[in-house]
């Protein structure tokens, strides 16, 4: 079992966090949350999903402004976090280390430990700005995989199209899913 964070913020594709979560959840694993502000708005907007049907999901739904939470801590065995949906303010947060709330805090500390962290930006398109703050970040050690699902397992459903991307995060953290098909060639 491992223990993992999941950062929500306000770009959209909340769908792709509640899926990670669920699949997370149902593989055994221990998910903490921490939402922005933004974040909650666009939970709310895409999803209908409110502060109390998400703790009801997660082990643990930390407040976005409690910076001495637990995950802000590098003695907070996490295994990886991931924040899905990334926004630009977000990741140019965590590549210049302004670590003004427990979401950005949380990746710095993953940072600074040397752990994973995957960024899973949804904004398009994107300037010099945001894709040299992406760059950054990658060359950290970050791993930058944007919400592009593939068309390749010929998929018919917007959920299809979540779980491939939700799969190919789970690839990323290690932990094995039958969530699409994959190519044969």
């Amino acid at each position: 079992m491992m223990k993992l964070v999941v950062g929500i913020t306000g770009a959209s594709g909340s769908i792709y966090a509640l899926r990670l979560i669920e699949v997370l959840r149902q593989a055994g694993h221990e998910v903490h949350a921490v939402v922005t502000d933004s974040g909650w708005q666009v939970l709310d907007y895409e999803c209908g999903v409110s502060r109390e049907a998400l703790a009801k999901r997660v082990a643990v739904l930390y407040d976005n402004d409690n910076v001495g939470a637990a995950i802000a801590s590098g003695s907070f065995r996490a295994d990886a976090m991931v924040v899905l949906p990334c926004s630009m303010k977000t990741a140019a947060s965590i590549a210049h280390s302004m670590s003004d709330n427990l979401l950005t805090r949380a990746a710095d500390v993953m940072l600074k430990e040397g752990r994973k962290l995957i960024l899973v930006p949804r904004e398009t398109p994107m300037h010099a700005i945001h894709l040299e703050n992406l760059l950054k970040l990658a060359q950290l050690g970050v791993r930058i995989m944007p919400a592009a699902p593939g068309f390749y397992h010929r998929p018919k459903t917007i959920e299809d199209l979540v779980d491939m991307l939700v799969g190919k995060i789970c690839d990323q953290l290690g932990i094995d899913t039958d969530l699409f098909a994959r190519w044969e060639g």
